[in-house]
């Protein structure tokens, strides 16, 4: 267990009256024991207490663990392992209950009436996640570096008569040629009308000459997702995508001078989308600027023009603003991460923003 992570989860539990709490999530439970665990339809569940107690429950059949720096229970499939974990819970305080927990094990444990009052543990578990320690921080940077590797081989695939499909393809073939084995999401590899849609399903469709082409990718470094978006030009780029390709890199750059500590996250959405409204492109900007990320591509904390929160060191987010015009085939987005410092932000992709024009072959 890392006890400086858990730690920070008691404090937060103290802080807002949450004596006790039941995290399920397999990813949070891999952010506090550094172990993957996947239970399918069985019970997995943490339990912890301020009062200094733990103890994970686990399936029989998942591979049995000794060194986790938590109690561990292992029950059959014929227990009830919501009554064994309903024994260490204390029923006359209220507990916190992970957002993932599917009901049929939350109903249950309401009907053995442990736990006075039940409340969402993930508010406080996500937010202790947003804030990356220095080792998290060391893994981003490096997962987005060799991000930025992978999209200068990729690009000049754009203009080889692939599919968007066989783009896809040819994407995961570079992440596993830099020893990235899991991608972050199903790459974004799209032309012109496809380009257009801000989250296009890759099809049989292919690029040609003056086609825009969206990038979008990422891959998971040691379980720390990267992520980033570059738009380029098949052979040739007209003056009104250069236009439009030009508002999206002035919108983005914006994002990312507006993301620093004591900001809120809407303002950095506000930075990007008030420019692009400020061109006359506002309609056509169609998705929030941003997410946080981590141990997965998409977490708590949206870079949208709602979000009220503060922005603190630590934080790593994206800023991708975009301009997607259906009618004209014209769709364009520049996303990097950014990873808040104490006068700033550190942008962890360097990959350039000018203009690509790629050679047809």
């Amino acid at each position: 267990m890392d006890k400086g992570k858990l730690n920070r989860i008691l404090e937060r539990m103290k802080e807002q009256g949450m004596p006790q709490m039941i995290i399920t999530d397999p990813v949070a439970i891999f952010y506090l024991t550094g172990k993957w665990i996947f239970p399918g339809e069985r019970m997995l569940a943490l339990y912890i207490n301020i009062d200094g107690r733990s103890n994970l429950f686990v399936n029989k059949m998942l591979p049995q663990e000794k060194d986790l720096g938590v109690e561990i229970s292992y029950f059959d499939d014929i227990d009830d392992s919501v009554e064994l974990l309903s024994r260490v819970v204390d029923k006359d305080k209220p507990i916190g209950i992970d957002k993932a927990w599917p009901a049929r094990f939350l109903l249950r444990l309401q009907e053995l009436g442990a736990g006075s009052r039940f409340l969402n543990g993930s508010v406080i578990v996500d937010k202790i996640r947003q804030i990356k320690d220095k080792k998290e921080q060391e893994l981003m940077i490096e997962s987005s570096r060799i991000n930025d590797q992978v999209m200068a081989e990729l690009i000049p695939w754009a203009g080889k008569g692939l599919t968007e499909k066989e783009l896809n393809e040819k994407t995961r073939e570079i992440y596993r040629k830099h020893g990235i084995e899991r991608v972050s999401f199903d790459p974004i590899t799209a032309y012109a009308k496809g380009a257009a849609d801000p989250h296009h399903v890759t099809d049989d469709s292919k690029g040609k000459r003056g086609d825009c082409v969206i990038l979008d990718i990422g891959g998971f470094y040691k379980d720390y997702a990267s992520d980033m978006t570059r738009t380029v030009f098949i052979g040739e780029v007209s003056e009104r995508q250069k236009e439009i390709y030009n508002i999206v890199k002035e919108a983005n750059l914006r994002g990312i001078a507006a993301a620093k500590p004591g900001a809120k996250m809407k303002d950095v959405d506000l930075a990007a989308r008030n420019y692009i409204e400020e061109k006359g492109y506002g309609k056509y900007f169609t998705h929030r600027t941003g997410h946080s990320i981590g141990l997965e591509d998409h977490e708590v904390g949206d870079v949208s023009s709602v979000n009220e929160e503060v922005i603190e060191v630590g934080q790593c987010f994206s800023v991708e603003p975009g301009i997607y015009i259906a009618e004209e085939g014209i769709g364009v987005r520049i996303e990097d991460l950014v990873l808040i410092t104490e006068d700033g932000c550190k942008v962890l992709n360097e990959y350039t923003k000018d203009i690509i024009v790629v050679p047809e072959s």
